[in-house]
């Protein structure tokens, strides 16, 4: 077989503030061919995530930057179409880190998991029925657990990880509170997805909206946002809340610290005298839980209890303009890029 070729895209420049397409640059590159335990992967679906901004930028994270001409990081769902790992054949469909191309050339051992073609749709593997879904999953379970009849609060609610954290909530008897951006989301939050409120962060009085939606106060605040949605939260938070913090996408563009004044004395008095738990957390923290994740997961998409959207977006090309709408909030439901049948 000849070597194949990949169309790819790159990382061309940092960004200052907010991306723009000229950050990215569409490649075509040849690949080698597999060594032995490697596998030539065709990629069908990317998925396009906020945390993939702070790979832009060449400062320190929990992940290692990508570096300027190198293809951008992203979660994909492949086909195997030459193997030569005793584990993969040609034909399965994997979940794999094949990033922003057509192609990709990987070792067997770093793929995650084969799909089972009787299973859910193979594009929820980036989703509800993958790293999202399970962020909302472990999140919760190990982090926020939230009690029959407290109230839990997630903002970014229309999205992966805020649609699922405020369903699995619901499901352990939980008082949810939704907060998203625009009428469409606020309605599908509210009725599609049957939290008990939903919010518009972009009403003129939110936190007023928000205090009036918490009479009880807050136990649970699943931080996907910062910015003004926290400061809306924190006066409300109740003594010893849990505050899982999975994402901060309102600051990711940030090029300066945000205009005062400095709030961190007020949140460092919070903590101490209401006695909360604020945890930063990546999933892969909680990697043991996955299979059970998978199993309680998978019933509940079986079952009906979850419910999920996706916004889709044909081509590879158009990967740049959707991931910067995505930081924008434009999409609506999980962000994924269908490269292929």
């Amino acid at each position: 077989m000849s070597d194949p070729v990949t169309t790819r895209i790159v990382l061309a420049s940092r960004p200052t503030g907010a991306p723009t397409v000229d950050n990215f640059r569409v490649e075509r590159a040849p690949l080698p061919a597999p060594r032995n335990g490697q596998v030539l992967l065709r990629n069908r679906w990317l998925s396009l995530d906020p945390y993939m901004r702070g790979r832009m930028n060449a400062g320190r994270s929990y992940a290692a930057p990508v570096e300027i001409g190198e293809v951008m990081d992203g979660g994909t769902v492949s086909e195997v179409v030459e193997s030569l790992h005793p584990a993969w054949s040609p034909g399965d469909l994997v979940l794999a880190h094949a990033g922003w191309q057509t192609h990709a050339v990987v070792d067997g051992e770093g793929l995650r998991r084969k799909l089972d073609p009787g299973g859910p749709a193979p594009s929820l593997a980036l989703g509800v029925y993958g790293m999202p879904g399970f962020t909302a999953y472990a999140g919760l379970r190990e982090i926020g657990k939230p009690a029959h009849g407290e109230t839990l609060v997630v903002a970014a609610a229309s999205g992966p990880v805020g649609a699922t954290v405020g369903q699995i909530a619901k499901l352990q008897g939980a008082r949810v509170v939704g907060i998203a951006g625009g009428p469409d989301k606020v309605a599908h939050v509210r009725d599609e997805l049957g939290f008990d409120v939903a919010l518009d962060h972009r009403a003129d009085d939110f936190a007023a909206q928000l205090q009036a939606a918490c009479p009880d106060g807050i136990d649970v605040y699943f931080e996907n946002v910062g910015g003004k949605v926290l400061d809306a939260v924190l006066p409300l938070l109740n003594d010893f809340a849990r505050v899982p913090v999975c994402g901060l996408v309102a600051h990711y563009n940030d090029s300066a610290p945000p205009p005062g004044p400095d709030r961190l004395s007020q949140l460092m008095s919070l903590i101490l005298t209401r006695h909360l738990t604020v945890r930063g957390f990546i999933q892969r923290d909680f990697i043991a839980l996955y299979p059970e994740f998978l199993r309680e997961m998978g019933a509940w998409l079986r079952d009906g209890r979850i419910r999920w959207r996706e916004d889709v977006v044909e081509g590879l090309e158009n990967a740049p303009e959707a991931f910067i709408g995505m930081l924008e909030g434009r999409n609506f439901g999980k962000l994924v890029v269908k490269l292929a049948d």
